[in-house]
């Protein structure tokens, strides 16, 4: 590595060429004045400020973290670790970690014992389940904790509870991702995976930063490209980011235009011929219907729609059409703006149309922003059924029934579950009395802060907060529950492509902070839940044994963990489906170009990619009745948020390198901190003349909804359009409930969501910008 990682974060070179293996290279960082010779022992792990799995090992010495080091053997990453990876570990050790509980007492928050405030959580529950029953009570959790733990928390909120409002911020970054792959193969779950990177003579990047959220993942296509035979990079996104710089290709189209850019592409790819007919004819339903609509997108109307040049769109629509080994990856840029689902799934499309799925080299990538947001979608407890079952399929819903021994009338399945925009709907419109939030901070992540904060501040509203710090939500909290950290428990994670890794538990967590596992089975006990057999439910009491459950319920699903243990993942990673039949996992899925969609078996029925009408089973049936890949079509809309005079930017979110969300663990990292102190917006060279705009200088950001300072950087970025990094929020202003609201950039974005997904559009504000020390000039 580069004495300087925080400069330098990709490190030094390792080329290789295509079809070789990933060389390794060992990234570490220990304490000052450690070596490794001080360290007491190893313990494995992966990565949790990102969503790519790194494989690592934490030292410890005395008890408590000192350092890390990457896994040489480890799959993702043969040893190199993300700049978070190097540092993050050090949020362990704050000194302002929660170590007891609080409760609300006239006005305050004050400690209280473990007994006192699970009372109050017991208490409420209880009052509530009588006088209004489980629609009352809803759940809001994390992309960040463990399987164990979301198929605990799904087992209480819909078995045992019976309780429809149960989801997870994954709702905010990846939620289009699942549903683009529903969409397209009747089931969540990344057909590629990251070794087809060492294979790929093309690799697309669509809304995808992949240097800056991803940055080990970079560091392999960086390889590849300092290689023999380098492939082809295609970035989609209106900023200058090192992936851009870095492609064959650069498409920067107006925010909100993904759409009809990607019709654009089809549309070059279908009339030049660069379509695989037999494995579309043999492996696909809806070519017809898609050709039909992409031949109304010519590049020069593409162009006029997204401000980018016809040429540049057939170059790249060349790039896609005679690629031989094409990966396709997808992210925020398209999963956060304007019909995210509608955009992502026509990505899928290009790889169905030219076969290039199930081989080295070839597929997609839906991406996830978090460590464990897989596993978040694959327990159930982000409004999905767990194991990938259908809510609409009626003999899944008995399945799981049987699994938990409950009777499957208590399973809510009358209507689709709540997605987390609706659940905070609930709460604001009084339906909704408690909400328990774990390992996330919506005061912070969720657009339009200021309805949130008046949401949560609701006398009405029973707060619990599960974390473990005091965030700006747990500053509103009723009740807040000290948690363990990662280093300081047992259980398993998942990454972007499937790859599972053990977590052991390294330390223990400080005062009487607990994991949240044994937080929700504990609420379980007192709560007195029981099954069917009058038997205590969950009826797991531990990491493994809720382990050995999830298993049970995950065989013989697309997410099929049976041939898994503690022990053989203590070895290294593996990729599911892993089963006995194939205890080594699986690198691709659809390699047989058979997928997960017939209508007995899909996760879904699919919705109306404009509407998100769902569709009915028989309609799904009849259309689909073999369960092929489905090749699914989409007009252009205009969002629904425009720049105009008063507001002639277009604002987008997004993250930077050196922080992680909302900056809960990054920004009690001194090197991380330090790197990326202050909150920035970014605008072109063009805008900041015409705005006379100076570099560094503070300025305000206006949207209908707030306003936000932040210093100026001028560069990369195209003309009419905005960048704020969404990590900063109040609890290390002074201002920790964020009263001033001034600074994060959520106070500027809209309440609006994809149809299907149902995820927030953090990328379709119309802004202003003027200098912070007078009018706009």
């Amino acid at each position: 590595m580069s004495p300087d990682v925080i400069a330098e974060p990709w490190g030094p070179r390792t080329p290789y060429g295509p079809g070789e293996r990933w060389p390794v290279r060992v990234d570490s960082h220990l304490a000052e004045g450690l070596s490794e010779e001080d360290v007491d022992r190893w313990v494995p792990t992966a990565a949790v400020l990102h969503s790519n799995g790194d494989g690592m090992e934490l030292a410890v010495k005395d008890g408590r973290i000192v350092g890390v080091r990457g896994r040489a053997d480890d799959r993702v990453n043969h040893g190199r670790l993300d700049v978070k990876d190097l540092f993050g570990w050090q949020a362990n050790n704050a000194g302002d970690r929660l170590t007891v509980p609080l409760v609300r007492r006239e006005g305050r928050l004050t400690e209280a014992s473990w007994d006192e405030a699970m009372g109050l959580v017991v208490e409420r529950s209880k009052r509530l389940l009588a006088e209004q029953g489980p629609g009352a009570l809803g759940f809001y959790t994390s992309g960040q904790l463990f399987c164990e733990e979301y198929y605990t928390l799904a087992a209480i909120a819909h078995g045992a509870i019976g309780t429809n409002h149960l989801d997870g911020n994954t709702r905010l970054c990846t939620a289009t991702a699942a549903a683009a792959l529903k969409e397209t193969f009747g089931c969540d779950g990344q057909p590629a995976s990251y070794t087809d990177v060492d294979h790929a003579d093309v690799i697309a990047l669509f809304g995808h930063n992949v240097a800056e959220t991803q940055s080990v993942l970079w560091m392999r296509i960086l390889d590849r490209l300092a290689g023999p035979e380098p492939p082809a990079l295609l970035c989609v996104d209106p900023r200058d980011t090192p992936v851009a710089r870095a492609a064959t290709v650069h498409l920067a189209p107006l925010p909100g235009t993904n759409v009809a850019l990607m019709n654009g592409l089809l549309h070059e790819i279908i009339a030049h011929d660069w379509v695989d007919h037999d494995y579309v004819r043999e492996h696909t339903v809806g070519y017809d219907d898609l050709a039909a609509l992409v031949a109304d997108y010519p590049p020069e109307r593409v162009a006029e729609i997204c401000g980018v040049a016809p040429e540049r769109i057939r170059e790249a629509a060349a790039l896609l059409g005679r690629a031989e080994r094409l990966l396709c990856t997808v992210l925020q840029g398209f999963y956060q703006s304007a019909q995210a689902t509608a955009a992502a799934v026509q990505v899928n499309n290009v790889n169905l149309l030219r076969g290039m799925l199930g081989k080295p080299g070839c597929g997609v990538l839906q991406m996830n922003g978090q460590p464990t947001a897989e596993n978040t979608r694959e327990c159930g407890a982000d409004g999905d059924l767990t194991g990938f079952r259908n809510w609409a399929n009626d003999a899944h819903v008995a399945e799981l029934a049987e699994l938990w021994n409950l009777d499957p009338l208590q399973i809510p399945h009358y209507s689709p579950p709540t997605h987390a925009m609706q659940i905070f709907r609930y709460a604001e419109n009084g339906t909704l009395r408690m909400l328990w939030v774990s390992a996330t901070n919506p005061a912070v992540s969720l657009p339009e802060l200021r309805r949130i904060r008046s949401v949560l501040s609701q006398e009405r509203l029973f707060l619990v907060v599960q974390d473990a710090f005091r965030t700006e939500t747990a500053e509103l909290a009723d009740v807040v529950l000290p948690a363990a950290m990662w280093g300081e428990k047992t259980g398993v994670f998942t990454n972007a492509d499937r790859t599972v890794h053990l977590s052991d538990k390294a330390v223990e967590p400080p005062g009487e902070a607990k994991p949240d596992l044994d937080i929700w089975l504990d609420y379980a006990r007192r709560m007195d839940f029981r099954d069917k057999d009058g038997q205590p439910f969950p009826a797991w009491h531990d990491a493994e044994s809720a382990f050995e459950a999830w298993k049970r319920a995950s065989a013989g699903r697309p997410c099929d963990y049976s041939g898994l243990s503690y022990e053989k993942l203590r070895q290294g990673g593996v990729q599911w489906p892993c089963t006995p039949e194939r205890p080594e996992g699986t690198e691709r899925l659809y390699a047989d170009g058979k997928f997960f969609a017939h209508p007995d078996y899909c996760e879904a029925y699919g919705r109306d990619l404009i509407t998100g009408a769902p569709a009915e089973p028989d309609e799904y049936r009849a259309a689909n009745p073999d369960g092929k890949a489905m090749l699914k079509a989409a007009e252009y809309v205009e969002p629904h948020e425009t720049p105009s005079a008063e507001y002639p930017f277009a604002l987008i979110t997004g993250r930077t390198i050196y922080q992680f969300h909302t900056r809960t663990k990054t920004g009690r990292t001194p090197e991380l901190r330090d790197a990326a102190p202050e909150s920035w917006v970014e605008v072109s060279e063009v805008d900041a003349a015409k705005h006379d705009l100076v570099e560094g200088e503070l300025a305000e950001i206006t949207t209908p909804r707030g306003v936000v300072r932040a210093r100026v950087r001028i560069g990369g970025i195209r003309e009419g359009v905005l960048f704020l990094p969404f990590h900063y929020g109040y609890w290390d202003t002074g201002d920790p409930a964020g009263e001033d609201g001034h600074r994060a950039a959520n106070e500027l974005t809209r309440t609006d969501w994809d149809p299907v997904s149902k995820q927030p559009l953090f990328k379709t504000a119309a802004a202003a910008i003027a200098s912070a020390d007078g009018g706009e000039r």
